[in-house]
C-alpha cells in the first residue's frame, strides 16, 4: 500500500473502491482496526498535540479526506490521486454490505444528546442489513465512559463510529484500541449528517473541495468543547506555508 508523507503524517494513497475492499476485509478479522481521516487542520493540530500525532501514527488506515491533502501531495511530487471522504466511505460501505446481504452490527458514539439515536433510526431504515446495537452522545463524563465501555465489551459491535470531533475521537479510539470491534472509524460530524441534523454541502461545493468554506460561512456559533471554526480554519494558511517550506527543504 503506497503511503504519502504530508508533514510527518503518512497517508494511505488508494481509490475509494480499494478503501472499501480493505474495510470489508477488516470486518472478516477478529481484532479492531482504527481508521482516521485527518484534513489539513488535523495535520497542523498534530504538530502541536503529541497525543493526537501518536494517535494518527498508530491508526491502521489514514484516508486523504481533505482536498488540501491531495493538493499538497501533488505539490510535493508524490501525488495521492483520489480523495476518499470519510462520510461518503461509510455510506458506500453500508450500501455495499446491504447489497451483498451481509448483516453487521454497529455502535454510534458522538453528537449532541439524541443525535446518535436519530442516526440509528435513519441508518437502520436505509440499510436493512445494519443493526445499531448501541449508541451514546459525545458529551460523556468519566462515569458515563465506563458505562459505554461496558456496553461495548458486552455488545461487541462490528463497526464503531466515534464522532466526537478531532482530535478527541482519534485519541479516544487509540486509548481504547482493545474494544471488541472490527473497525473503529473516527468521522467527525458524520452522525449529524446521518441523523439529518446537518446536510452535506451542495455537490458543486464538494466537487471543488470547498467544504471548509461552506462550513465556515454556515457555522455562526462555536461547537461546545471545540475551538471556533474561524480559529480552526487559521490552520489552513499555516498548512499551506508549512507545505511550501517542506518543498523548499526538499529542493522541489
Amino acid at each position: 500500500m503506497k503511503k504519502v508523507d504530508i508533514l510527518g503524517i503518512p497517508f494511505d494513497a488508494m481509490s475509494v473502491n480499494e478503501a472499501l475492499d480493505l474495510l470489508e476485509s477488516y470486518l472478516n478479522e477478529s481484532h479492531n482496526h482504527i481508521v482516521v481521516t485527518p484534513n489539513p487542520e488535523g495535520v497542523m493540530q498534530a504538530q502541536r498535540n503529541p497525543a493526537f500525532r501518536e494517535a494518527l501514527l498508530a491508526a491502521d488506515l489514514r484516508l486523504a479526506d481533505g482536498i488540501g491533502i491531495v493538493l499538497a501531495s501533488r505539490y510535493l511530487r508524490n501525488p495521492i490521486h483520489t480523495r476518499v471522504r470519510g462520510v461518503d466511505t461509510i455510506y458506500a460501505l453500508l450500501e455495499r454490505l446491504t447489497t451483498k446481504g451481509q448483516k453487521h452490527t454497529a455502535y454510534f458514539l458522538g453528537g449532541a444528546p439524541g443525535v446518535a439515536l436519530k442516526a440509528k433510526l435513519e441508518m437502520e431504515s436505509r440499510f436493512p442489513a445494519l443493526s445499531v446495537v448501541g449508541h451514546h452522545h459525545g458529551y460523556f463524563n468519566a462515569d458515563e465512559e465506563a458505562v459505554i465501555l461496558d456496553e461495548l465489551n458486552r455488545l461487541k459491535p462490528d463497526i464503531m463510529l466515534v464522532c466526537t470531533g478531532m482530535p478527541r475521537a482519534e485519541i479516544w479510539a487509540t486509548k481504547h484500541r482493545d474494544i471488541p470491534a472490527r473497525i473503529t472509524l473516527c468521522l467527525g460530524g458524520t452522525l449529524d449528517v446521518m441523523s439529518g441534523n446537518a446536510k452535506l454541502p451542495p455537490p458543486i461545493v464538494r466537487k471543488l473541495g470547498l467544504e471548509w468554506l461552506y462550513r465556515l460561512l454556515r457555522q455562526s456559533k462555536p461547537v461546545k468543547g471545540q475551538p471556533s471554526r474561524i480559529k480552526r480554519q487559521l490552520d489552513i494558511p499555516r498548512f499551506v506555508f508549512a507545505v511550501l517550506r517542506s518543498c523548499r527543504k526538499r529542493g522541489n
